[in-house]
């Protein structure tokens, strides 16, 4: 059955969706070149409100179903993506990242390249009561880049909650492919990025009454760990983790910001916002 494939453990269930990110990072970076787009312009000072009336046309696309033919209680799945009128590589490539994010096993990748396949793999093998949500919103977006969240929440028959995972993806929109963290960062930059990030990390635990409660256990529990899952705004570089990775389960999946001003010389120029005095 589909629930089966986590284990009885809250923790360990995590693990199945470290394998499909990591399946995903594998994908994405493979198609992308190293280095910064000649046509990627500075990230424009700006409000989040002014920069979004930029940027690629995005439609959304919602829809909630049950298990055909079902009757009682049935497992359900259900998407709120998005659609790029004009560009359906990014389309394309929403899709089958949302698809990879509801993970098999440890093992091996998932038998199905998109939602349309995962819906006929999950309605053959899902729990009466599974319960499946796919979704890709906007996070910044301006003339020359787009960056989306795609988040992925899974319940199982049996399990105590749901387990949620989140990924983003920075495209460049001249190019068209994503932007891995690397292509952003200055040459030998890397532990000066994970430095200003755990420092963001610090001022995050700093405002966690459970953190200040207790730092010794805290810490031991919940210490900081790196990652590449970021995203471009015009305030700074967010990172987002999963839930378990930096806190309990009922922190969600935390987002740590790191300001520009805090990564001169570590991001290249072309991805550092301009000043206009």
């Amino acid at each position: 059955m589909f629930h089966a494939f986590v284990r009885p453990r809250h923790v360990r269930a995590e693990s199945v969706f470290r394998h499909a990110l990591a399946a995903l990072g594998t994908t994405l970076l493979a198609a992308c070149s190293s280095g910064p787009s000649p046509n990627i312009t500075l990230i424009p000072d700006a409000t989040d409100q002014v920069s979004s009336r930029q940027g690629l046309f995005a439609q959304d696309v919602k829809w909630k179903r049950s298990k055909p033919g079902c009757e009682g209680e049935c497992p359900t799945l259900e998407v709120d993506s998005l659609v790029f009128a004009g560009n359906p590589k990014l389309t394309k490539l929403v899709d089958h990242a949302l698809a990879q994010m509801t993970g098999v096993n440890d093992e091996r990748t998932p038998p199905y390249d998109d939602i349309a396949g995962f819906a006929d793999y999950y309605w053959r093998v899902a729990g009466s009561r599974d319960s499946v949500l796919l979704a890709a919103k906007l996070r910044y977006r301006s003339k020359f880049l787009t960056v989306i969240e795609l988040d992925s929440w899974q319940y199982f028959t049996g399990a105590a909650h749901g387990i949620g995972a989140t990924q983003f993806l920075n495209w460049d929109n001249g190019r068209e492919a994503v932007i891995p963290l690397d292509a952003i960062l200055t040459p030998g930059s890397r532990t000066q990025f994970e430095a200003a990030l755990k420092a963001a990390h610090e001022r995050w635990v700093a405002t966690q009454p459970d953190a200040q409660a207790d730092p010794e256990t805290w810490n031991r529990l919940w210490p900081f760990q790196p990652s590449d899952n970021y995203a471009l705004t015009d305030k700074g570089i967010v990172v987002k983790y999963n839930s378990y990775e930096i806190a309990p389960y009922s922190y969600g999946q935390p987002e740590l910001l790191i300001p520009y001003a805090e990564l001169q010389g570590v991001l290249r120029v072309d991805y550092l916002p301009t000043r206009t005095e």
